[in-house]
């Protein structure tokens, strides 16, 4: 499989984020309607990043795959619950792919060294879950100075008002924007929104 490349700088110094859409919803089965109605935003916004020229990256959980990589991580969660997610947001291959072992995507993982390679220091975090993976990489974002905008509408958690309480703390701790993908967009974000 062919890898991504890094060309050129990040437009607008954005990166996409795309965290933990890979997933087999083991044990979190009813995260799947959440989860689905976000990849459906997720998409979009991936689409946008396509004509913008910004960089995707995923971050994933590997799922109890240590030896684990993308392909397998991919053909994994096919056969389970959360394969309609898998199908509609594959990884392609000029994706950047990170696994995490933990929480925060910044944590044992090279996201820390792909992201200033890729010109990124604005990011765009969208996936699941909003009050556990996303507001941890969103604090250790923060943490680094990443501007951040986390789309209310390309987030999802177990209930509705987990995924709120999750982008206040965002939003008041992070200095992130929330605003859904109707409200804003990756265009005006990578203008410097």
């Amino acid at each position: 499989m062919p890898t991504a490349q890094i060309e050129r700088p990040a437009p607008g110094s954005v990166a996409l984020l795309v965290i933990d859409m890979i997933n087999d919803l083991q044990g979190v089965e009813h995260l799947r309607g959440p989860a689905e109605a976000a990849a459906r935003v997720i998409e979009r916004l991936r689409a946008d990043a396509d004509r913008l020229g910004a960089p995707v990256v995923y971050v994933n959980d590997h799922f109890g795959q240590w030896h684990s990589e993308r392909s397998r991580l991919v053909e994994h969660v096919l056969d389970g619950a959360g394969r309609e997610l898998a199908r509609r947001l594959a990884p392609r291959e000029n994706d950047f792919f990170v696994i995490k072992p933990q929480f925060s995507g910044f944590y044992s993982t090279n996201l820390p060294v792909l992201l200033p390679k890729l010109g990124a220091t604005r990011l765009v975090l969208t996936g699941v879950a909003a009050d556990i993976c996303v507001l941890f990489t969103a604090a250790d974002a923060h943490m680094r100075d990443y501007q951040l905008w986390t789309p209310a509408d390309a987030v999802a958690s177990a209930s509705d008002q987990r995924t709120a309480w999750a982008l206040e703390i965002m939003r008041d701790s992070m200095d992130a924007e929330i605003r859904p993908t109707d409200k804003f967009s990756l265009a005006e974000w990578v203008g410097g929104g």
